[in-house]
């Protein structure tokens, strides 16, 4: 019966997620469209798509007073009607001051959705199961990420029709998981933060790795749709551009894991780094050329580039204590959480003076820069052996990643099964009211 319950409620875990990351994966991409098809400069939907990064990081740090408060139901609920307004509030008017304020909200409400889920999702694994819950989560990641994708072919970029089904999918969210059995699990108490200058200290190529890759992710899912729109795709065509590049990211993570335990890891970093600058490039120069090539070309570009975060946390894995794992993980997404706001902005700065093509043209200098900095690292400190590297796990930092079940930490406490399923509340025992106690309180006032 047990293993039904946690099955089913696995399940309704899931679907919510998943509903919840087509709706937003939809909604990301859609928006850099949108905002070029009502006649925004490059600069200006660079400034608004930031605002989304900033509000994700502010609810990465404050939503959880706010489910301590009110509870995982309640707060899930008010999460998800926040960025679901937030989304249909788009079409109220053309005000940049209102989109970066409706980014905000966006970021902040899905950074919180995220991490109710999450804390459904450490409640249910166990020690048997949590390396397998782990990798499962990361692969709907990446699948709902990209189905989200396919949706722009349902009509123009500013039909305020799009609008709304992103709104329907990101409220659908709540279906599953209000009707399912399970009742709030307690929020795991996060350890103190290790500071980025503490980090920088320990690990310094991890931790400037991660703020470059956070560069790379956020101007790509910032801003790599409005490249291709001003480079003369379609919407299908932007669809199907997207949608690739981000299946070949889930795609090249288990051969890159794979050479990551066979070869030392700083070497690892940049060959992949280098090949990563040469892809951008060619989709920098490809801007032109026919829609297969350029779609194998961003397919390539996206499928390195994003092996450089999880590659980045191993390394700081090998390097820090397995007590510190977990707040070593936490200073990798702030500095990562950094480079995705400080990316878009300035790139699409560049765009606006140079054109579309400055977009790639900036990755790659920046990620030239990224090699430059791995040989320094490998000259002042030799590589890791082999013998001395941890196992590697891939990971992905476009979401609040499920540090408890990672299966690195090994703080890991399962929860009891009796405290997720419980057939109804404790109550007070009954009693029977004294003799004229009814009748005294019926005659209050």
């Amino acid at each position: 019966m047990q293993m039904r319950l946690i099955f089913i409620s696995l399940l309704a875990l899931f679907a919510s997620l998943v509903l919840l990351l087509v709706g937003n994966a939809f909604l990301v991409t859609l928006l850099g469209l949108r905002f070029s098809a009502l006649g925004a400069s490059s600069s200006s939907i660079g400034l608004v798509m930031v605002c989304y990064s900033a509000g994700f990081v502010i609810g990465s740090c404050y939503a959880e007073k706010v489910i301590k408060r009110v509870g995982h139901i309640r707060a899930f609920s008010v999460f998800a009607s926040l960025a679901a307004m937030s989304a249909l509030l788009y079409s109220v008017s053309d005000s940049l001051l209102l989109w970066g304020g409706l980014r905000v909200v966006g970021g902040l409400s899905i950074a919180s959705l995220y991490i109710v889920i999450e804390s459904w999702f450490s409640a249910v694994a166990s020690n048997a199961n949590r390396a397998k819950i782990f990798s499962l989560y990361q692969v709907a990641v990446y699948c709902s990420s990209a189905a989200g994708q396919l949706l722009l072919g349902l009509g123009e970029p500013a039909d305020n029709l799009l609008l709304s089904v992103s709104a329907i999918l990101i409220m659908a969210a709540i279906i599953p998981l209000s009707l399912s059995r399970m009742h709030s699990p307690e929020l795991v108490e996060v350890q103190s933060k290790m500071s980025l200058w503490a980090l920088f200290h320990t690990a310094p190529l991890g931790m400037v790795a991660s703020f470059i890759v956070g560069i790379f992710l956020g101007t790509f899912f910032g801003l790599v749709p409005l490249f291709a729109s001003l480079s003369g795709l379609g919407n299908d065509e932007i669809a199907l551009y997207m949608f690739g590049a981000i299946l070949a990211a889930m795609l090249t993570a288990w051969p890159v894991g794979w050479i990551c335990d066979r070869l030392q890891r700083s070497y690892v970093l940049l060959i992949v780094t280098l090949l990563t600058v040469v892809a951008c490039l060619a989709n920098a120069f490809l801007a032109n050329e026919s829609f297969l090539l350029r779609l194998a070309a961003i397919c390539v570009c996206m499928g390195l580039g994003s092996t450089i975060y999880p590659i980045a946390v191993a390394i700081t894995h090998d390097i820090v204590d397995r007590s510190q794992v977990i707040t070593a993980s936490s200073g990798l997404m702030l500095s990562y959480a950094f480079g995705s706001v400080l990316g878009p902005f300035f790139v699409s700065l560049l765009m606006e003076s140079y054109g579309p093509e400055a977009l790639f043209h900036t990755l790659s200098l920046t990620l030239v820069f990224m090699a430059v900095y791995t040989l320094y690292r490998q000259y002042r400190q030799p590589p890791i052996p082999l013998e001395g590297q941890e196992h590697f796990v891939s990971t992905s930092p476009d979401v609040h990643v499920i540090s408890d079940i990672d299966p690195r930490n090994d703080d890991f406490c399962e929860t009891p099964i009796e405290n997720i399923f419980r057939d109804h509340e404790p109550q007070e025992p009954h009693q029977e009211p004294k003799a004229g106690e009814c009748l005294s309180k019926g005659n209050e006032g």
